[in-house]
């Protein structure tokens, strides 16, 4: 059996041979996790079996070579996003963790001098719900809107500042919509101001150029599960020098990791951030380029072929693996259970028990219809050229499909 899509680089059909049921689905969830590089997996093994070794045990080689595996993570790391010092990384379980380190580090390090925080209202959960912890222990927080596209205002960022801020924590990339913040303008207030900021780079880290020196930032989080590193690893970088970040721990025991992060150091894990993040400072451009052209290639045909389809999020500015889409006419529940061999998510998978609409969507005014019949298309390195048409066909075909119903 065969099914007719259409090329988008002519105007003759070709036939693409159905999937068989017993394949695995096409994975187009990247922005939710990636796969593990095979590369990154043959650097971490060693760190499982011969090189097992606690970074901490100071007095034997099998601690000695963990510790000098750990720091030369921390140098892959700093390269990436430009650090000046690899000291300024600090290893965790994840971005999450690195969110919680960040804003309650500063916010409670910095109490007596004020209590103030700024943050937007697409920012990731564990920012929101780390903002609304320290609200209930007497913080404000200013959560600024963001325009149709997922931007923050300027000039309403900096309405929004006062004496008593201490912190801005507004995110790279957005997880849902792939919009990418003006990362420069927010760096240039906040050292105008003297206030430090914090971003969530989770997504943007590994995917786009980020440096950290040029763009201002203080405080980033970066996650290794989204640029095909292992999950439970990822880090936060704390600016050491002009100026000097300072920010209380929020685990104690140990003392590990200049005393921000105690608990023994996941030695594979962090290798395995590590290596990944050299492999994206090499491959990052060309791979950008790639996913880019499947995004836009993805978008250009559902346009070309149903009606009512609108792009979420910047068209410009955007993550290059990211495409959000809403579907007029269409029962969101049941689009998004109508592909058993397309691995797709409707958002956030942090949020994916929630029965309301994304907050994001919402956030750039999308009605609830809308919102509910939307798809996160999201292509990572392991995704073939040859897949864009075949996702195309499907969709469209399941979205006629749902519209007859409905029409019916």
């Amino acid at each position: 059996m065969t099914r007719v899509v259409q090329s988008l680089c002519d105007e003759r059909p070709f036939s693409l041979t159905c999937r068989d049921e017993k394949m695995e689905p096409i994975y187009l969830d990247n922005l939710a996790t990636t796969p593990v590089d095979p590369r990154v997996v043959e650097a971490m093994l060693p760190y499982f079996t011969e090189k097992f070794g606690n970074a901490s045990s100071k007095g034997h080689p099998f601690g000695w070579k963990a510790a000098e595996a750990v720091e030369q993570a921390r140098v892959q790391v700093a390269s990436l996003i430009g650090a000046r010092l690899p000291r300024e990384i600090i290893f965790t379980s994840g971005a999450t963790e690195a969110n919680n380190l960040a804003i309650k580090g500063v916010a409670q390090f910095h109490r007596d001098r004020g209590n103030h925080i700024v943050t937007c209202a697409i920012e990731h959960r564990a920012v929101l719900d780390c903002c609304r912890g320290l609200e209930e222990s007497g913080f404000r927080v200013t959560y600024l809107p963001v325009d149709e596209w997922g931007s923050v205002d300027i000039d309403q960022l900096m309405a929004a500042l006062t004496p008593e801020t201490v912190l801005i924590s507004v995110m790279a990339a957005n997880n849902e919509i792939g919009t990418v913040q003006p990362l420069a303008q927010i760096g240039e207030i906040a050292k105008e101001r003297g206030i430090l900021w914090h971003c969530d780079g989770a997504q943007a880290v590994g995917k786009i150029s980020f440096d950290v020196e040029e763009l201002g930032v203080d405080l980033l989080s970066i996650s290794g599960h989204k640029i095909y590193g292992p999950k439970g690893g990822g880090a936060l970088y704390v600016r050491s020098r002009r100026p000097r970040v300072r920010l209380r721990a929020q685990i104690e025991g140990g003392g590990q990791e200049r005393g921000l992060r105690s608990g023994t150091l996941n030695v594979p894990g962090i290798v395995g951030l590590g290596r990944a993040s050299e492999l994206c400072l090499e491959e990052m451009e060309e791979e950008g380029l790639r996913l880019g052209g499947m995004r836009d290639r993805l978008l250009l045909g559902l346009s070309q072929r149903l009606e009512g389809v609108y792009c979420n999020g910047d068209a410009a500015e955007r993550l290059p693996g990211c495409l959000n889409v809403s579907f007029t006419g269409v029962d969101g529940a049941a689009l998004l259970t109508a592909f058993r061999d397309i691995a797709l998510s409707a958002g956030s998978a942090c949020s994916s028990g929630e029965s309301g609409p994304s907050h994001v969507l919402r956030a750039i005014g999308l009605g609830d219809d809308l919102a509910h019949a939307s798809l996160r298309f999201g292509w990572g390195r392991f995704n073939g050229e040859e897949e864009v048409a075949y996702v195309i066909g499907r969709v469209v075909e399941e979205v006629e499909r749902l519209r007859g119903i409905e029409a019916g």
